[in-house]
């Protein structure tokens, strides 16, 4: 099996005709500066230096901006840099991210030819209200338009949504999910929505007009979205926002996280949460008086069973006085897990 790798390239707030309230992508990137081709290059070049694995496949990401919005020529110059090493099959792929009302056809046959393979929409809701609410600058109808014509042309479709925007109930955000399932992503980016510094988010948060969920919501409500995906064979390839030298934790001087749901292993927290649940259900299902069980896993799965500073284990003694090991078996299949009976 090969070792997948990613060479990330941001490109912040390029391309982008709107600015939402709740973004400021030089921040969420933590990058300052736009690039070039010399930069991809270079970014090329040092990640290539230092992966590991020589049985590997390796993709160029363009994230950040609103890849398909930028002047056609920037995206050219961007994308002939990585041409060469396609070429010597030193990268496999290119990714990119977009907004939906920045695909047509002419985009699409450009970015065939030039072999981007997998292209991300940020969707963040379906509810075309929330949209407005947020100012998008798109609907759902672009959603829909964009997907269709993503997956006609034989690229891999990404979908990004978030939870816990202004305004955005539960049930909003688990009707967004269902709606993209409709759609047929190959994967799905879930975003839990920080306050940060420097836009109109803050602002409302200031005025008492915005409420972020706690951490804990968060959870709770991407768990129930993950589950949907799951369901569906949706790869769900990333819970909350990449750890950053400015999205850290709001203690941190530098940190521009004001307020909301940040945790450093915020995605953990939601696996670790999934698997709480499926075990809970299964030590319910048997019809015995027990204080004492063995969990055996495969080894990928042990430590999101443990969970994070072992809370699962201490979840289990707190609420079923239930004391709970686990042991690593890798004959049992990843996902899989087999509960034995101590007393």
């Amino acid at each position: 099996m090969k070792k997948e790798y990613i060479i990330p390239i941001f490109v912040p707030h390029l391309g982008c005709p709107k600015c939402c309230t709740f973004c400021n992508q030089k921040t969420i990137s933590g990058e300052q500066k736009q690039v070039s081709a010399k930069d991809v290059r270079d970014t090329i070049e040092y990640y290539l230096k230092n992966f590991k694995y020589d049985n590997r496949y390796i993709e160029v990401a363009f994230f950040g901006g609103s890849f398909t919005a930028i002047e056609i020529e920037k995206q050219k110059e961007l994308l002939e840099a990585v041409q060469p090493y396609i070429k010597q099959k030193k990268v496999n792929s290119i990714r990119l991210s977009t907004r939906p009302d920045a695909i047509n056809l002419e985009i699409l046959k450009m970015l065939k030819h030039y072999k981007v393979k997998t292209i991300e929409l940020g969707v963040q809701s379906s509810n075309n209200y929330i949209l407005a609410r947020c100012k998008r600058g798109h609907s759902f109808e672009d959603v829909k338009k964009a997907s269709r014509l993503i997956r006609l042309f034989g690229f891999n479709l990404g979908h990004q949504m978030m939870v816990g925007l202004p305004d955005s109930t539960e049930k909003d955000d688990i009707q967004t999910a269902k709606d993209l399932i409709k759609l047929k992503p190959k994967m799905v980016r879930i975003y839990p929505v920080l306050v940060i510094s420097g836009t109109e988010l803050e602002q409302e948060y200031k005025k008492d007009e915005f409420l972020p969920l706690t951490v804990e919501q968060a959870v709770e409500r991407s768990k129930e979205i993950v589950n949907l995906f799951n369901k569906k064979h949706i790869q769900v390839i990333r819970v909350g926002l990449q750890n950053t030298d400015t999205i850290t934790d709001i203690s941190q001087k530098q940190s521009e996280v004001v307020a909301g749901p940040y945790h450093p292993a915020f995605g953990q927290l939601v696996d670790d949460g999934l698997w709480y649940d499926k075990i809970v259900h299964k030590i319910k299902k048997i019809n015995a008086n027990i204080t004492k069980v063995e969990i055996e896993a495969n080894p990928y799965d042990v430590n999101n069973i443990v969970g994070h500073k072992k809370e699962n284990i201490h979840r289990l003694k707190d609420t079923y006085a239930l004391i709970s090991t686990v042991r690593a078996n890798e004959h049992i299949k990843k996902g899989n897990f087999k509960i034995n009976i101590c007393s």
